[in-house]
C-alpha cells in the first residue's frame, strides 16, 4: 500500500511541540487520556451493535488491552471498539481541525501554574496528543468495525505525518508509543513499569465499564503461559452505596467524564425508586470551559439504560441553562434503542429532568449557606448561564431567584439575594431598585445613582448582558416589582421625607417655559424634556421611558440581526443645578436664542456621555465644547 507523508498545519505543529517539550507536572495523564479515548471507542460499538448499525462488528468480548516491552520500550494501548475510517482518520487525528488548537494554545500561554496547563489536556480535546510528552514517535493502526481496510497514522511529532492504507488490522484501534530514552534517575515515570500502569489505571480508569487488561510480567518462578489480568473494578459509581465510593473516585469520574483535570466543586447524588427508576450521579465544574456561551457547545449529561451506554450528551435531560452541568443518569425502564426524537417525546425523561433541575438549584442555594466560598466561585462562573433560566424557565424561576445573589450598593464585598435586600428595604420603599451597565464602576459612577445615594437607598448593580433581558421577564419579587433606576419617572418621595407638592408645583411652573422650549428644540433626539428627582450632583440624565427598551438591549438585538427601531428618550435636569438655573434664567430673559440652543445641545450630548454613549455629530460637539471653553478663558 502508498504511504503519503502530510504537513500539520502551524498551531498544530506548535502544539506538538509543547506536548514534545513538555511544560506539564503531571505525564501520567497521557495514559488516562488513550484509555479513555478507548473506553468511549468501545461505548460507541456497543450502542451501534444495539441499533443494528453494526451487524458484522464483533461485540462478544469487548475490552482494552495495555502491553508493554521493557526491551522494545514501547507501550500499547489497544481496543476492539468502533474503530476509524481512513476519512476519520485524516479529519479527526491528522489535522487536529476539531481540537480547539488556537483556544488551547492561547489559553496555555495564560495558565499561571503548571497545574492549570495539565487541566487544559483534556478540556480542549488534544488528549491523544499527550502522547507525545512520553513518546518520540506514535503509531495508530484502525479499523472501522465492519470495514475491510484499515488505516495507519504515524508521527514524530516534528512537522509532518503519514498514512496508509492496510488490508488487514485488527477491529478497533491499537496506538503504539515508542516511549523515550529511560532516565535511571527517573523511576517515577517509566512507563514500561508494570506497577506504574497498574498505578496509573487504578487512579484514573478504575471506573471505566469495560476492562482493562494487561499481561503481568514474567517473574523467575513464572513458567507457563501468562493469562492477562484485570486492571480495574468496572464498577458504576452511581450504583454503588454512597459510603462505598470515596470523594476522589467521585472526582476520577467526574475527569473522565468532563475532560477536566480540575476536581468538581460539587458532587450531586440522586435515586429514584418505584415506578420509574433511575440513578443520577451529578458535578457541577469549578471552572467555566471556554465555549460555555459559543452555539455549538457540546451539552447534556451521559445516559445510560441498565448500565448500557446510551448517549454522550443527552440534552433532554436538563434544561439549556444548566448546560455546565456533567454527570451520569442510568435509567432501568427506557428502550435501548432510544433516539433523540423518542427522548423529546417521552414522558419519563421530562420526569427525569424536572427532578434533576430541582435538586441542582437547590444544591446551589445550599451552598451559599453551608460552603460560601464555593458559592462565590460556581456564581463566578456559571451565574450568567444560570440567570438565563429567568426567562426561559417559568415553572422554576422562584427556585432560580433563590438561588441567585446579585451585587449591590449595600456591600462592595459580599453579594446580596433578593431575599435579603426586601428585608434591608426602607419604610415606604415599594420597589426593588436597579440599575443595569457594563461594570460596577460604570453604574456606581452614573447620573442616575445620585438620589439614590444620597437618600441611601439600596441598588442592585447588574452587569451581565442577560441581566437586560430577565428583569423584564420577572417583573416582581415577593410582590415588590423590580425598577430599573434609568426607566420611567422615579418618586422617591415615599422613601424619605421629601418636598411638599407644592413646593414641587411651583418649581414646575418656574421650569415650564424652559422644559417646553428644550423638547421643541431638542425633538429629533428626544420624546420629552423633564425636570428630574433623581440627580443630585449632575445638571442632567437621560432615561428610558417605562415599557421601551434600554441602548443596552437594542444593540443586543441588532447585533443578533434584529431590526429594532430606535427610540427617543427622556432628557432629565437637575433643577438644582447651577447650570440649569442658570438657562433658565437666560430663557426667561430672553436672551440670545443661538447661545441657549448651543447650551441646550451640549447639555443633552453630556447627559449622552455620562451614560457611556456617544454624540450623535462628535464634531459639532467638540466645536460646541471649543468656543464654550474660548469665551470662558
Amino acid at each position: 500500500m502508498t504511504t503519503e507523508t502530510f504537513e500539520f498545519q502551524v498551531e498544530a505543529r506548535q502544539l506538538l511541540q509543547l506536548m514534545i517539550h513538555s511544560v506539564y507536572s503531571n505525564k501520567d495523564v497521557f495514559l488516562r487520556e488513550l484509555v479513555s479515548n478507548a473506553s468511549d471507542a468501545l461505548d460507541k460499538l456497543r450502542l451501534a451493535a444495539l441499533r443494528d448499525d453494526a451487524p458484522d462488528a464483533d461485540v462478544s468480548d469487548l475490552h482494552i488491552e495495555l502491553e508493554a516491552d521493557k526491551d522494545a520500550r514501547t507501550l500499547t494501548v489497544r481496543d476492539n471498539g468502533i474503530g476509524m475510517s481512513y476519512e476519520e482518520v485524516t479529519r479527526l487525528i491528522g489535522t487536529i481541525a476539531n481540537s480547539g488548537t488556537a483556544k488551547f494554545l492561547q489559553e496555555l500561554r495564560e495558565a499561571k501554574d503548571a497545574a492549570g496547563a495539565d487541566g487544559l489536556i483534556g478540556q480542549f480535546g488534544v488528549g491523544f496528543y499527550s502522547a507525545f510528552m512520553v513518546a518520540d514517535e506514535v503509531t495508530l493502526v484502525t479499523r472501522h468495525a465492519g470495514e475491510t481496510q484499515g488505516t495507519r497514522w504515524t508521527s514524530r511529532g516534528e512537522g509532518t505525518y503519514t498514512l496508509e492504507r492496510l488490508d488487514e488490522a485488527p477491529q478497533g484501534t491499537t496506538v503504539t508509543l515508542h516511549l523515550k530514552p529511560a532516565d535511571s534517575d527517573d523511576q517515577l515515570h517509566d512507563y514500561t513499569s508494570e506497577w506504574k500502569i497498574r498505578e496509573i489505571v487504578k487512579r484514573y480508569s478504575d471506573f471505566i465499564t469495560w476492562p482493562v487488561r494487561m499481561v503481568p510480567e514474567r517473574t523467575g518462578e513464572d513458567a507457563g503461559d501468562r493469562e492477562p489480568e484485570t486492571l480495574n473494578s468496572m464498577k458504576a459509581l452511581w450504583a454503588r452505596p454512597r459510603d462505598e465510593v470515596s470523594d476522589e473516585e467521585y472526582h476520577e469520574l467526574y475527569k473522565h467524564i468532563g475532560h477536566d483535570w480540575r476536581d468538581p466543586l460539587e458532587t450531586i447524588r440522586l435515586q429514584a425508586e418505584g415506578t420509574f427508576e433511575y440513578q443520577a450521579l451529578l458535578f457541577l465544574p469549578a471552572h467555566a470551559p471556554h465555549d460555555l456561551f459559543a452555539r455549538g457547545y457540546q451539552r447534556g449529561v451521559q445516559l445510560y439504560v441498565r448500565r448500557v451506554f446510551i448517549m454522550e450528551d443527552c440534552e433532554e435531560l436538563l434544561p439549556s441553562y444548566l448546560r455546565f452541568v456533567k454527570g451520569v443518569v442510568d435509567a432501568q425502564d427506557l428502550t435501548l434503542n432510544v433516539s433523540r426524537e423518542i427522548l423529546q417525546q417521552d414522558r419519563h425523561i421530562r420526569m427525569i429532568q424536572r427532578r434533576l433541575t430541582k435538586k441542582v438549584l437547590s444544591t446551589v442555594k445550599d451552598l451559599a449557606t453551608s460552603a460560601p466560598d464555593k458559592y462565590a466561585t460556581f456564581w463566578r462562573e456559571f451565574g450568567a448561564v444560570l440567570k438565563e433560566g429567568l426567562i426561559t424557565d417559568s415553572e422554576n424561576r422562584e427556585a432560580i431567584l433563590a438561588a441567585c445573589s446579585f451585587a449591590s450598593t449595600h456591600d462592595a464585598d459580599a453579594p446580596t439575594t433578593l431575599k435579603d435586600y426586601v428585608a434591608r428595604m426602607k419604610d415606604g420603599q415599594d420597589d426593588v431598585y436597579f440599575m443595569t451597565g457594563e461594570s460596577r464602576q460604570a453604574i456606581e459612577n452614573s447620573p442616575h445613582m445620585e438620589a439614590f445615594r444620597a437618600k441611601g437607598l439600596e441598588v442592585l448593580l447588574l452587569t451581565d448582558p442577560v441581566d437586560e433581558v430577565w428583569v423584564d421577564a420577572v417583573g416582581e419579587y415577593d410582590g415588590k416589582a423590580l425598577r430599573s433606576v434609568a426607566k420611567g419617572d422615579i418618586d422617591l418621595s415615599g422613601a424619605e421625607e421629601d418636598k411638599s407638592e407644592a413646593e414641587k408645583e411651583k418649581q414646575g411652573e418656574a421650569y415650564a417655559g424652559l422644559l417646553g422650549w428644550m423638547t421643541e428644540h431638542l425633538g429629533d433626539d428626544v420624546k420629552e424634556v423633564r425636570l428630574s428627582s433623581r440627580l443630585t450632583v449632575s445638571p442632567a440624565c437621560v432615561v428610558s421611558d417605562s415599557g421601551e427598551l434600554t441602548p443596552a438591549l437594542e444593540n443586543m438585538y441588532r447585533a443578533m440581526g434584529q431590526e429594532v427601531p430606535e427610540a427617543k428618550r427622556i432628557l432629565e435636569l437637575n433643577p438644582e443645578h447651577q447650570l440649569v438655573k442658570t438657562l433658565n434664567r437666560a430663557y426667561a430673559d430672553r436672551q440670545d436664542r443661538t447661545e441657549l440652543t448651543e447650551t441646550a445641545e451640549l447639555l443633552h450630548t453630556l447627559a449622552v456621555l455620562a451614560e457611556g454613549g456617544r454624540p450623535k455629530e462628535p464634531a459639532r460637539f467638540v466645536q460646541l465644547m471649543a468656543d464654550r471653553l474660548e469665551r470662558t478663558v
